[in-house]
């Protein structure tokens, strides 16, 4: 998607909003898999850990980004890793309209050594948060690749997240 027709909805809308016209019904929030919490919050600022491609049902989508799995797909596990990150913002922050800017992402692609496309995968989660927070949804952001994710997850994404008071 093209940043011009994101930023071409309606931005009276709240995320909410935005979400139900998206057709996506926020999932509960994904637990952690290890000894760390989803969240923290110093200040305005809301640290948001990796999340990963988790279904509702806790299915997991996993692969080698460039070997088993097509840049389509991972495209859209990113999309869901997004999706996941704005479920823990959810529970975070009782509501998405405290959301100032999402400030930085830094999105991991479980990739082949020769793979180059790791910034198309991720822009699954970019173009998300443009949908949902409009022009707040704009960041900074790294898109790189790794030998290996947790379970194999096809991608990981992390947020830094400013909010209103």
């Amino acid at each position: 998607m093209s940043k011009t027709s994101i930023l071409t909805h309606d931005l009276s809308q709240s995320p909410y909003e935005r979400l139900a016209a998206l057709g996506i019904a926020l999932p509960p929030s994904p637990p952690p898999i290890a000894n760390f919490v989803t969240h923290v919050r110093e200040g305005n600022l809301l640290f948001l850990s990796g999340q990963g491609p988790r279904e509702a049902d806790g299915h997991l989508y996993s692969g080698k980004v460039g070997n088993d799995v097509g840049i389509e797909d991972a495209y859209r596990h990113a999309r869901l890793t997004g999706i996941n990150l704005i479920a823990v913002m959810h529970d975070a922050l009782g509501d998405l309209a405290r959301v100032r800017k999402i400030v930085k992402l830094l999105g991991m692609v479980n990739a082949t050594p020769e793979f180059r496309d790791h910034p198309q995968v991720i822009n699954g989660c970019s173009d998300l948060f443009m949908q949902v927070f409009g022009p707040a949804g704009e960041h900074a952001r790294s898109a790189v690749g790794f030998g290996s994710l947790p379970g194999n997850i096809t991608v990981e994404i992390e947020a830094i997240v400013a909010l209103h008071e």
